[in-house]
């Protein structure tokens, strides 16, 4: 073990420093970044994998981008089938959160409900409840689809029966008993073509409910809700108090 010494200016010898005690100490404050730093890290990735996102999805013509013009300017407007996404913020109780809609277009909607599924708070299945009697196999398809992916199992889901102000429109009573009854076909033909396909890799989950009852939405891991809205006349009080409920 090394000693230093110095003199004062009177000649007496000042306090020795053992340079072990300089070594501890340096030990100490190299522990103490690194413990800061790993705790700044596990922040900063935590923070970047949290689910803050809500998602308006559907298939086209479902009235996703009056919705989406509504919620983040509060007025409609001329809307187009999209063929990218929009992104913008909704001011709730709690602040804003970011809201993406994201396109219908069957070669479109895959590629994009991927690329920003991991974020989803909440998903918006927005429907067409003046048409959904002639499109309800595409429409239950698509909703298959999101509800077997692994990575919606945390999200807040809303089926949004959008278009209420339509003579047509059928109430979400009526559109919840649709859509149940496509998915329990659809779960069936699912489950025979993967019968000879090794599912392993899959991020899907083949079968939705439970074996041996027809399905229904209670039946899932999700917490899914089904309510009314008319994007066209700006009646959206179920969909903004369930975004703020989920916040």
């Amino acid at each position: 073990m090394e000693k230093t010494t110095a003199e004062h200016g009177d000649g007496k010898p000042a306090p020795e420093i053992k340079t072990t005690d300089l070594d501890q100490t340096t030990v100490l404050i190299a522990f103490f970044v690194v413990l800061i730093t790993c705790v700044l890290l596990y922040i900063f990735r935590k923070k970047r994998a949290a689910r803050t996102d809500f998602l308006l999805t559907g298939v086209c013509d479902s009235g996703k981008t009056l919705l989406f013009s509504q919620l983040v300017i509060n007025k409609g407007r001329e809307t187009f089938t999209s063929i990218s996404e929009n992104i913008g913020w909704y001011q709730c109780g709690r602040g804003s959160v970011k809201v993406l809609d994201l396109p219908g277009h069957e070669r479109l909607r895959s590629k994009f409900f991927d690329k920003y599924k991991s974020q989803a708070k909440g998903i918006v299945y927005v429907v067409d409840s003046a048409t959904l009697q002639k499109d309800v196999r595409d429409v239950a398809d698509y909703l298959y689809t999101i509800l077997a992916d692994n990575a919606t199992s945390s999200s807040a889901i809303l089926i949004l029966c959008n278009k209420q102000d339509e003579p047509l429109a059928k109430g979400s009573a009526v559109i919840k008993a649709l859509l149940e009854k496509e998915i329990n076909v659809i779960r069936s033909t699912r489950a025979s073509k993967l019968e000879s396909v090794d599912s392993s890799r899959d991020s899907t989950n083949s079968f939705l409910g439970k074996q041996g009852k027809d399905f229904e939405f209670a039946h899932l891991p999700q917490n899914v809700q089904i309510l009314e809205s008319s994007a066209k006349k700006n009646e959206l009080n179920h969909l903004r108090d369930w975004i703020d409920r989920i916040v």
